[in-house]
């Protein structure tokens, strides 16, 4: 495994990261994970710009590598690592709350198939090399609703072309939001680009539970917009 430091090298484009690395102080359990597993999970970017290929973060072979950005607490990521156990799974996220919570269920599953980057996720994306990725989720990220953070939006043209760049053929794209502004945001940048084709509308796949996060939301009136879109063949 890399070494545990996320730090991008120098010759790697430098960026400001918005959005909170820490909550309330983490419990005794929760810190021993953060001091002994998360070093064994975590991987840095290849020195010098070299591109990134997910497989060999991966000590088995994996049938195919997905993607999560901003996986939250973890709930999501977890459940398709244990689903799909023949995939490899990658997770960014830099709130360290939910990437504790995470290596809760990797430890208390005993999930071999989970690698992290913790921290901004677009870095990792950048480096990825060219069709390496065969699935890809943004769930639920930041809406930033005020007129001057909108431009912290992950999804962004920026964003959805280098995102293009590292999925295969035919890759799944699935995103989600329950921000009324954030899902027209969403379905207009889909919408307009080149490289991604929305699925059909289909009933809501099996293996794409609805989170504890979800679930409040509805609750409380804000209903979850789900978006199915492929990657356009080259």
């Amino acid at each position: 495994m890399d070494s545990p430091t996320t730090r991008a090298n120098s010759a790697a484009p430098q960026r400001r990261l918005y959005g909170r690395r820490r909550g309330r102080a983490l419990r005794a359990g929760q810190r021993a994970l953060v001091e002994t597993l998360l070093p064994q999970l975590r991987f840095a970017l290849p020195a010098g710009g070299a591109p990134l290929d997910p497989r060999h973060l991966f000590g088995s072979a994996v049938r195919e590598i997905w993607f999560e950005i901003g996986f939250g607490g973890g709930e999501h990521l977890a459940f398709q690592a244990a689903t799909h156990s023949d995939c490899g799974h990658i997770g960014s996220e830099v709130f360290e709350p939910g990437i504790a919570r995470l290596l809760a269920e990797i430890d208390s599953r005993k999930l071999g198939n989970v690698r992290l980057f913790v921290d901004d996720a677009r870095l990792l994306i950048a480096a990825l090399a060219p069709q390496s990725l065969d699935r890809a989720f943004v769930l639920f990220p930041d809406p930033w609703p005020k007129e001057r953070h909108k431009k912290r939006r992950i999804v962004s043209r920026e964003t959805l072309d280098a995102l293009a760049a590292a999925l295969r053929d035919g890759a799944e794209l699935r995103v989600a939001t329950d921000d009324a502004d954030y899902a027209q945001w969403i379905d207009e940048r889909l919408a307009a680009h080149a490289d991604f084709v929305a699925l059909d509308p289909v009933p809501r796949p099996a293996d794409w539970p609805a989170t504890r996060y979800e679930q409040k939301a509805a609750a409380q009136g804000r209903p979850a917009r789900l978006f199915f879109y492929r990657r356009r063949a080259r």
